[in-house]
């Protein structure tokens, strides 16, 4: 039986200034995190009236979509179905293929509802979706709903980029992983992990200590620059945790990154599937569910990709989901949460090696995809959390950091 540990409820009016934290993740319990974001989105096209909106601003059936915050507002689940698919439409941006099972949770979406889906710049972080929503405003481009890290969460939320809304399995979800009205809800997350190529490397490390040895040479890579990258950040605060460090001080994940870099065992090419089958990063510091994920596709291509939890650096994170406040397809945008919130949509995040937030009220009504479950990569103890205030320190540190330590 998982034991879950759940980060403190933020007080939503709190201002969080420049709060910059991202990307995505995964555990065998849950709770609350933040991570950290990045930049780059293509050019908007121009203003036009979003494709299926209907010109009264939103309205489909009589009920003003952008306002629903349930599907009670539409007179059920099948009505607002039914005004998801008058719209035809649903903009994501930032959702990897291989990133949580989204290939497939994409897939299956679409051809449950028939809803067109348009899946735009995969790779892209946490800030670039907050930054698609405030640059796209009134554009058929603006993306209708977030995955995001739980700071940028609480940022946006305080901003006023999100719609309340309340899916149907609202209940079921933790009242530490969400926002009390609806603006943002917890939705998976996952243990940093380091992946291996077990064919190229003798003896995979095992623990962050070990990745100072020679034989690691030129090998030890991140998903990312922590600046900007969710998971990035997380790998140098699970090494200030290996290293003597705590919440409150990352600067010894500082130190043993400039450590690496000293000893020539940083590489600094950002992992991607394309770099583990190159050859190019060969000993990868990402989420759990990123690296067990990897592991059959690279069997494919004659890889041997192994996973493991550093016991020296466990550190753990949830990513969040919200709607935006002007989404162009309002209704569908409403029916995607309440697909990933069900049970077929978080059996399929545990499909792809992540865990879901309803995984214990899954486990106790035994709705769980039971091997799925079992194939999660093993963690012993429970998970503990930073609190906003110690990662907004840590991201401060880091970014006044980060290029002095790993430059030259």
């Amino acid at each position: 039986m998982y034991k879950f540990v759940y980060f403190r409820e933020i007080l939503r009016d709190t201002p969080l200034g420049d709060t910059v934290i991202a990307s995505r993740v995964r555990l065998a319990g849950l709770a609350a995190f933040l991570l950290v974001g990045a930049t780059a989105c293509g050019a908007a096209p121009g203003t036009s009236t979003p494709s299926g909106a209907a010109s009264d601003g939103g309205s489909a059936a009589g009920v003003d979509a952008r306002t629903a915050t349930s599907a009670a507002d539409f007179g059920g689940l099948d009505k607002l179905v039914e005004a998801a698919k008058k719209e035809g439409k649903l903009h994501v941006i930032a959702l990897p293929p291989d990133w949580a099972n989204y290939g497939k949770i994409i897939e299956a979406f679409k051809a449950k509802y028939g809803i067109e889906i348009e899946s735009e710049t995969p790779d892209a972080a946490s800030a670039d979706e907050i930054n698609a929503v405030k640059t796209r405003k009134g554009q058929d481009r603006a993306p209708d709903v977030l995955d995001i890290g739980q700071s940028f969460a609480i940022s946006g939320a305080a901003e006023g980029l999100f719609a309340p809304y309340k899916v149907q399995t609202w209940d079921k979800i933790p009242e530490n992983q969400k926002e009390p009205s609806g603006l943002w809800f917890n939705d998976y997350g996952g243990y940093i992990s380091i992946g291996c190529d077990a064919k190229k490397i003798d003896k995979c490390p095992e623990t962050y200590a070990d990745l100072l040895k020679p034989e690691y040479k030129g090998k030890v890579a991140l998903n990312g620059n922590p600046t900007k990258s969710g998971s990035a950040f997380a790998g140098v605060y699970a090494a200030a945790l290996a290293n003597n460090g705590s919440f409150d001080d990352i600067q010894p994940g500082l130190d043993f990154f400039k450590k690496l870099k000293e000893s020539g065992n940083f590489n600094p090419v950002e992992t991607t599937p394309a770099t583990i089958e190159k050859g190019e990063t060969q000993i990868s510091i990402d989420w759990d569910y990123n690296n067990a994920a990897y592991a059959p596709k690279m069997a494919e291509k004659g890889i041997d990709w192994k996973t493991v939890i550093p016991s020296d650096g466990k550190y753990f994170q949830l990513y969040a989901q919200a709607i935006n406040k002007d989404a162009p397809h309002p209704a569908a945008a409403r029916l995607w949460q309440e697909f990933l919130y069900s049970t077929e949509g978080q059996n399929l995040y545990l499909g792809g090696f992540a865990r879901p937030v309803l995984l214990p009220a899954m486990q106790a009504d035994g709705s769980v995809d039971k091997a799925a479950e079992a194939n999660l990569p093993p963690v012993d103890g429970e998970p503990t959390f930073p609190t906003e205030a110690q990662v907004n320190k840590a991201k401060e540190v880091l970014a006044n950091g980060w290029g002095a330590a790993v430059s030259g």
